[in-house]
């Protein structure tokens, strides 16, 4: 038997490492791109031919002609904001229609379930998460507590089963005493995207991946946010609502662990945190300043401003670790290109131990311990070949390598297609 393999790629910061121009880099080695988990809360920028996308629910594969692309059970989609993304696409020439596949098991999100998102946030005052709105948390809530509503009920005796779940959700919103909201308008777009939703294939998406194994196909998983964020894993409470690690694409997709194959784990040569929460290499001088500035580091989806910091490798190794990472990939290296030294955090002090070892709790007592390398100087943009690499960022290439005793597979130096270099 031909059996197919599958590979995952997800990120290993929090989130907006670049996975989307990876995806779009890989998928002609695949057949199938599948996302496993997450929302509309998590943004995948694309840019080629002087286009720019933003997908938020759409696996990033929708752009080679030739793809399935899969929606699978872990996701929460929501109706009304996937016809948007899914008609703007369309209105560039890109037919979805055959080639993308929704699983009868995700749960959808509810124009109450953002009533409920910004009730909850308010709620909890000055201990907010930071969410981005989307009704993300309250869905995931409802899949866990096994009162979800799900895209295979579309298929039968809906507006009934959409009527008991929006009851119970304004009466969880009156007991919150949240008054500021007008769902009228939202809802009549959102049961338009329910009809929109019903042209695509809907399908058992555990059988078809499967099936797609057996018949030899590769299967590229995509993940979203990243491994900081993950529900398990990351900075709780200050994380998202799903498992962004490797696992999740087992549980997000309905696929054994014997057939995972290679997983790439994508970070930034430096790092970035949306929202509140704890990040432990955050600089808050002009250098972070002009990451910022240089990166374009703005929420895809929110269009925030992210906080940057140095690289922090204690926080790398341990994504590594609980993802079973067997390839990097380093995204905009560039935005470092004009700074005279570069900073790496090998190690914390918490509360004035020495540790390489990721703790339970990041928020306080820890201070990161530096390492200083020399900056490169040179404009890597330009460059089309690893051979051309300054000597300065081969050292750095050489030392993130060594601590986290993992191969850096590709290197982007900019945001377009062409500039991805894939070491030899």
């Amino acid at each position: 038997m031909n059996n197919g393999k599958v590979d995952v790629l997800l990120g290993l910061q929090w989130g907006d490492e670049g996975k989307g121009k990876v995806v779009d880099v890989l998928t002609p080695n695949y057949n199938v791109v599948a996302r496993f988990q997450g929302g509309p809360n998590a943004g995948h920028t694309l840019e080629f031919e002087g286009q720019k996308y933003v997908l938020r629910s759409i696996p990033s594969g929708i752009f080679q002609g030739d793809k399935v692309n899969i929606i699978g059970n872990g996701v929460v989609l929501a109706p009304d904001l996937f016809m948007d993304e899914a008609m703007e696409l369309e209105k560039s020439g890109h037919n979805l229609k055959n080639r993308l596949h929704i699983s009868k098991k995700a749960h959808l999100i509810m124009p109450t379930h953002r009533v409920l998102d910004a009730a909850q946030e308010r709620a909890k005052g000055k201990s907010k998460v930071g969410t981005t709105g989307k009704g993300i948390g309250p869905t995931y809530t409802d899949k866990i507590s096994r009162m979800g509503l799900r895209v295979g009920d579309i298929l039968d005796n809906f507006q009934e089963k959409y009527q008991a779940h929006k009851e119970r959700h304004l009466q969880m919103i009156a007991n919150l005493g949240y008054t500021d909201f007008d769902i009228e308008e939202t809802e009549r777009k959102w049961m338009k995207g329910i009809e929109y939703l019903a042209q695509f294939p809907i399908v058992d998406s555990e059988h078809e991946v499967n099936a797609l194994l057996r018949e030899g196909k590769n299967i590229l998983c995509e993940g979203a946010q990243g491994t900081m964020l993950d529900i398990d894993f990351g900075s709780y409470p200050f994380v998202t609502s799903s498992n962004t690690i490797c696992a999740g694409a087992c549980t997000g997709l309905g696929i054994g662990p014997n057939k995972i194959n290679r997983v790439y784990g994508i970070m930034k040569a430096y790092c970035t945190r949306v929202g509140a929460g704890p990040f432990p290499t955050e600089l808050f001088d002009e250098t972070g300043d002009k990451i910022r500035a240089i990166g374009h580091e703005f929420g895809a989806v929110t269009g925030r401003e992210r906080r940057c910091g140095w690289i922090d490798l204690v926080q790398l190794r341990y994504s590594i670790m609980v993802n079973g990472v067997t390839d990097l990939i380093m995204m905009k290296s560039d935005v470092l290109d004009s700074f005279d030294t570069i900073k790496a955090c090998v190690a914390y002090k918490v509360n004035g131990t020495l540790t390489r070892d990721f703790p339970y709790d990041i928020e306080k007592g820890i201070e990161p311990v530096y390492e200083e390398l020399p900056g490169w100087k040179t404009d890597l943009s330009q460059l089309t070949d690893e051979s051309q690499f300054p000597l300065p960022f081969k050292q750095y290439i050489d030392f993130l390598e060594k601590e986290l005793e993992t191969p850096i597979r590709i290197i982007s130096i900019g945001p377009d297609r062409q500039q991805t270099i894939i070491r030899k």
